[in-house]
């Protein structure tokens, strides 16, 4: 008689390998029934089993109809020992409640969490048979399952990289009654295309994190800064005046000068002084806003940059595994724009 637990380390190593394994004509080819692309959910979201969502209790049973049922139970349908419920491996996640097919969901994630530079929801519908509303929706609940949520985890260490930017596009002109076109300031100035300040977090050779601020200051900073920064972390800037006097109590502030074409320094302790992580994440987050989405609103610009960061985080993994670890944080993270009535 083999041990359980055993068996159940084999099965997260099988999992694990297969998901390594994973590709989109493997999904596609093996994981388009319905009944296959569900147990390659549970296989990934339950590595050593199913348990509950409403009470966290494990070793539930499966519901198998009776030949002679009149109404039976889904397929996947489990049932809890403890509180009796019944759930299925979509409930308490971002898929609950969701008309779309679960292969078509597996393969949306696979998508999203293999393109480096992003896709549309335009891209989704066509290449998914899907109506674009659906399309856009279900991006973008995965992209709140990418969210770090809370708590966040371990502060950022070792020599972490500071820096802002600024998303959106430029100002636009229009014509005045005259029919010439306005200059800056005028009273025809069209200032409705503001850009939204993101700021970074990166740890070097490690995590990024952001934030969509109101406007870069001290006050916005203040916090985001001393909740995600350890103070035994060396931290890089550039010459900017927002960053004076926030980092008291840090090893090391160390004020790389742009404005004198200052990118890089060796100090004399031999580290290095630079903020070119940080700008690197910001160069993919504009390579996709420009090349795939175009245009982002306020409104869901903090999802956008939780993709981008989900992938950063994550860059060291294949596809693949990629695509696991995105389907493993779905749990606990329900998505909805419209409230329900009841």
């Amino acid at each position: 008689m083999t041990n359980p637990a055993v068996g159940e380390n084999i099965r997260a190593m099988k999992t694990e390998c297969n998901a390594e394994e994973l590709n989109l004509i493997k999904l596609a080819k093996e994981y388009s029934d319905e009944d296959k692309a569900r147990e390659l959910l549970e296989s990934m979201r339950w590595p050593d089993g199913a348990s509950c969502p409403h009470c966290k209790a494990k070793e539930p049973y499966a519901l198998k109809p009776r030949a002679t049922s009149t109404r039976p139970g889904r397929k996947g349908l489990y049932k809890c020992r403890a509180c009796r419920k019944q759930f299925t491996v979509t409930v308490g996640t971002v898929f609950e409640d969701s008309h779309i097919p679960i292969s078509k969901w597996l393969m949306a994630i696979f998508i999203l969490c293999s393109s480096k530079k992003a896709v549309s929801a335009h891209q989704l519908h066509r290449m998914l048979d899907m109506t674009y509303k659906s399309a856009w929706f279900m991006a973008h609940r995965i992209r709140y399952a990418m969210s770090p949520g809370k708590p966040l985890g371990e502060m950022l260490k070792g020599t972490v990289e500071a820096d802002e930017t600024y998303v959106g596009g430029r100002p636009r002109f229009k014509n005045n009654a005259d029919g010439k076109r306005e200059k800056p300031g005028g009273t025809g100035y069209r200032c409705d295309t503001n850009k939204i300040p993101v700021v970074a977090l990166v740890e070097r050779d490690g995590n990024v994190r952001t934030k969509v601020v109101a406007n870069v200051n001290q006050d916005n900073l203040r916090d985001f800064l001393r909740s995600n920064i350890a103070r035994g972390a060396r931290v890089n800037t550039d010459q900017a005046a927002i960053y004076r006097n926030l980092f008291y109590g840090w090893t090391k502030h160390d004020v790389v000068n742009h404005s004198v074409k200052e990118y890089f320094r060796v100090n004399t302790d031999g580290t290095l002084a630079h903020t070119n992580t940080v700008e690197s994440f910001f160069s993919l987050i504009k390579r996709g806003i420009y090349g795939a989405f175009h245009h982002v609103s306020r409104q869901h610009l903090h999802r956008y940059c939780d993709e981008f960061a989900f992938r950063w985080n994550h860059r060291r993994t294949t596809d693949g595994a990629r695509m696991a670890k995105a389907v493993k944080v779905v749990e606990g993270k329900r998505l909805m724009y419209r409230k329900p009535k009841n």
